[in-house]
């Protein structure tokens, strides 16, 4: 009589034999979600590029595509009004684009904000220098997040400052 740990067996050297391996159909959706994560990078970065002075040598473009898929990304104009924001933000804070466009960067500051690491912040902004600092910051649910943002000036070919683009994570 065949047990059904042999037939286990059986059933597994065959499947190894086959070229073509079979994956769970949980596995699939996990392909879609991450398919369709770089679709949206793809876009964000096709969008930053009608957005950003074409000279943007700070910006790696493997770089970039790369901080689009793992960051979120939000570019402000030289008035610090938020021009873009990347399809991650709603994954960080709830907040989407539309939500943010217009607005500071402040909008996401509450209470809990260190006002002293703000103002560093703001003095590295006003010298157009670029910045790394950890803040926290609130989601659109009112509720705290450690944020580690890497900023860093834009300027066009001439010379003039054009943009703000900050790189931000959730720590």
């Amino acid at each position: 009589m065949l047990n059904i740990s042999d037939y286990e067996n059986a059933k597994a050297k065959y499947f190894n034999t086959l070229a073509l391996k079979t994956t769970s159909i949980l596995s699939m959706s996990f392909h879609e979600e991450f398919l369709g994560n770089v679709k949206k990078s793809f876009n964000d970065f096709n969008r930053l590029h009608t957005i950003l002075p074409q000279n943007t040598s700070e910006l790696n473009n493997e770089n970039l595509r790369n901080s689009l898929l793992d960051e979120v990304v939000v570019v402000t104009d030289v008035n610090l009004k938020i021009v873009f924001a990347s399809n991650n933000l709603s994954k960080m804070n709830g907040y989407t684009e539309k939500e943010v466009l217009g607005n500071s960067p402040k909008m996401f500051h509450g209470a809990k904000t260190n006002q002293f690491i703000s103002r560093q912040i703001r003095e590295k902004i006003d010298q157009k220098l670029p910045f790394e600092s950890r803040v926290i910051n609130y989601k659109k649910n009112g509720k705290t997040y450690d944020c580690l943002i890497r900023s860093y000036p834009i300027f066009n070919k001439k010379g003039e400052h054009t943009h703000f683009i900050a790189f931000e994570q959730s720590i």
